[in-house]
């Protein structure tokens, strides 16, 4: 065997610094030296070695001799995990028998054991796995491999040093995916949620933190370790928490200063604590956004301490850089979002009229991303006679161009209908109107299609009148109870603009019948035929509960399956059975709100003799409508109740830009997000109605007979 040991006696004391208590050493076979030979024949050279290699807190081995024997130290025996103890002693081929052959194993260490050369092995996973109680992981080390010589200068093995990167890789690879999951960010709230979420996971921390300065000063929000969140959560607005711009706090000085600061130990956030959660945290990171935009921040914080190693900073600072940019789109996108909505508000009426007979409902949606302003619009008025006009149309285009169009038709054509409210004279003065606009912008590609009608109560009817828009749906209810849908027989007509005639159509319009006008975008889709979601839209219409004009609305956006790129609007109007009851209240954006709101509801439904288990189901769904509503929104609310003979429904309002409201799963244990599963179980139905003014969420409650 080259470099056989022995050749300088040594003594036979134990060697100075050696240590013979360590767990693998005390497991050889003859002692820590039993691979070696007897102690007689020690090499100082190779004493020296496995001296490094039994106290080294990194994973180590020694394959010594011709055969490879294997020693190694406590890291290295947690890396082989159950080949450990049987490979001590033993020859590599031996133990790593099943891999030994693969590029990469083997063939490194006998090639470093021949030629003497050292070879370095970046970043690979192990070719085996390591067996834990929980099962197989799968790691990513750096291996180095050194020939060992004697003191004559001879090879007599090779030593192994293994370097585990698997943090640090795991890391990279995820910030590709945090990357992508940014890149579908369109708001701060998005920006928040996505940050939150991939910090809390990529590095295992105890509370992570986000702020940002939103143009009227710093927001923060976090998550902790533990947080049971569902989907509802995770969808629903971040909470976010007002926070004085001089605060001096650390995270609100690294977004000031844009200056990073990594604490491996202490109490960061000792003055200024929220709870029990920010006081344990001993090891913070906070970083500033790289944003020349928007100033902001995000922190990552541990309950035991922690070194802050220069992987990690580098790795949070791209974050930052991220992050940054991310943040720099959505202010940039909300900023033009909220122009959109500020334009779709001028356009749309305020309210609809409160009528004791005919209910009204509109539901509108904008399509593509809800970043344009669409050219789609409803519209609902009081005629001198006393009578309804009802009308909805669709200008072609999703730019302001389309809206400020939209704009002028719709206020030309209330103006028209209150001089002549017969359907077929004021579609023919838009006409010429829509001629003009066209004429003047020097285009024939004005698009516009509009339906109306004039319903009359007293003379049970309603006439209609259609300039290339899709023929309205009646809802009407037999004297069996029964419920069926049909289109009315209203002959088209051509768009508005190129000089068509228009006819109209009376029909039956009775006590118990809901007319419903809706844009294309409900019925249209990309992969089927019209006829198919005509037909789709008349069989959900015909099998909904019941003919309110809230609900049908909601059942008809939600008709046909698949998502839509256009614009949807959708009008309802019911001719209800009896008259109804109706009022309304305006809550403030105040800690006691929902409070009144429960004193005032309790008390006017009670006034109307409401039978209690309504009352108390009605009352309880109001209060987590009216707190969600002030806290994802942050704007007042108004709360509105409508009662009839058949049912209660109540609706909450809100002025906010909260997103897309969702329903939580209510068989998981949550935070947030339970309110709306709450009233999934109370309610007889409910929906939401996203409108250009924020959101409004309803429910229904029947009433019992009598």
């Amino acid at each position: 065997m080259p470099g056989t040991v022995g050749r300088v006696p040594t003594p036979a004391a134990p060697v100075p610094g050696a240590r013979t208590a360590h767990r693998t050493a005390s497991a050889i076979p003859g002692g820590p030296w039993g691979v070696l030979g007897p102690p007689e024949s020690w090499d100082p050279a190779v004493r020296a070695v496995v001296d490094v290699v039994l106290t080294s807190p990194v994973p180590m081995a020694l394959a010594y001799g011709e055969k490879l024997l294997l020693l190694y130290n406590d890291g290295y025996a947690e890396l082989i995990g159950g080949r450990h103890p049987e490979a001590l002693g033993r020859p590599a081929p031996e133990v790593f028998a099943d891999v030994w052959g693969m590029p990469g194993v083997g063939d490194v260490i006998e090639r470093t054991y021949r030629s003497g050369e050292s070879f370095l092995e970046n970043e690979t996973l192990l070719p085996f796995d390591r067996r834990y109680e929980h099962g197989a992981e799968q790691a990513v080390f750096t291996r180095g491999y050194s020939p060992v010589r004697d003191s004559t200068g001879e090879v007599v093995g090779v030593l192994t040093v293994a370097a585990q990167t698997t943090q640090v890789t795991n890391h990279l690879l995820s910030l590709s995916e945090f990357a992508a999951a940014l890149a579908g960010t369109l708001t701060l709230d998005d920006v928040a949620r996505a940050t939150l979420r991939y910090a809390t996971e990529s590095f295992d921390a105890d509370r992570v933190s986000f702020a940002v300065d939103d143009g009227t000063g710093f927001r923060t929000v976090r998550r902790v370790r533990g947080e049971l969140l569902d989907e509802a959560d995770e969808r629903l607005p971040p909470l976010w928490r007002r926070v004085a711009g001089d605060s001096t706090a650390p995270l609100l000085v690294a977004a000031r200063t844009g200056v990073p600061v990594f604490t491996p130990d202490g109490q960061p956030l000792r003055e200024h604590a929220v709870d029990r959660h920010d006081q344990k945290v001993r090891a913070l990171a906070t970083v500033p956004l790289r944003s020349l935009v928007v100033r902001g921040g995000f922190a990552v914080g541990y309950e035991t301490a922690h070194h802050w190693s220069t992987a990690e900073q580098a790795l949070l600072s791209a974050l930052a850089e991220l992050i940054g940019q991310a943040a720099e789109r959505a202010r940039r996108f909300e900023t033009q979002h909220g122009t959109a909505q500020l334009l779709q508000r001028s356009m749309l009426p305020e309210h609809l009229p409160d009528l004791p007979r005919l209910r009204i409902a509109a539901r509108y949606a904008p399509g593509v991303d809800g970043n344009a302003a669409g050219g789609d619009f409803y519209d609902a008025f009081l005629l001198p006679s006393g009578r309804l006009g009802v009308v909805l149309g669709d200008v072609a285009g999703h730019d302001v161009q389309a809206a400020a169009r939209m704009g002028q038709v719709r206020a030309a054509l209330r103006a028209l209908a209150l001089a002549d409210p017969r359907p077929d004279v004021v579609l023919a003065g838009l006409d010429r109107l829509v001629a003009s606009l066209g004429a003047e912008a020097d285009t024939q590609e004005l698009f516009v299609t509009v339906v109306l009608g004039v319903v009359d109560a007293d003379d049970l009817s309603v006439t209609l009148a259609s300039a290339g828009h899709p023929a309205p749906l009646i809802r009407r209810c037999t004297a069996d109870g029964d419920s069926t849908a049909e289109y009315v027989d209203l002959p088209p007509g051509p768009p508005l603009g190129l000089g068509g005639r228009f006819a109209t159509t009376t029909v039956r319009f009775v006590p118990g019948d809901t007319l419903l006008l809706f844009s294309d975008g409900v019925v249209e889709r990309r992969r089927q035929s019209l006829s198919a979601g005509l037909a789709r839209l008349t069989e959900a219409v015909a099998e909904a509960g019941n003919g309110d004009p809230r609900a049908l609305c909601a059942v008809a956006s939600g008709a046909v399956d698949d998502a839509t790129e256009d614009d949807v609007a959708v009008l309802a109007v019911e001719y209800a059975l009896r008259p109804s009851r109706s009022v309304s209240m305006e809550v403030p954006a105040e800690p006691t709100a929902p409070s009144r709101v429960r004193h005032w509801m309790t008390a006017q439904l009670t006034e109307w003799l409401v039978p209690e288990q309504v009352i108390g189901a009605a009352v309880l769904c109001t209060s987590e409508l009216t707190t969600n509503a002030l806290l994802h929104a942050g704007t007042a609310a108004r709360v509105e109740i409508d009662l009839s003979a058949e049912r209660l429904l109540v609706s909450v309002s809100d002025s906010g830009t909260r997103g897309t409201v969702t329903r939580a799963r209510t068989d998981t244990l949550s935070s947030r997000g339970r309110g709306l599963g709450l009233i999934e179980q109370l309610s007889d139905a409910w929906g939401t109605d996203p409108t250009v003014r924020g959101s409004t969420v309803w429910f229904e409650i029947l009433l019992p007979p009598g």
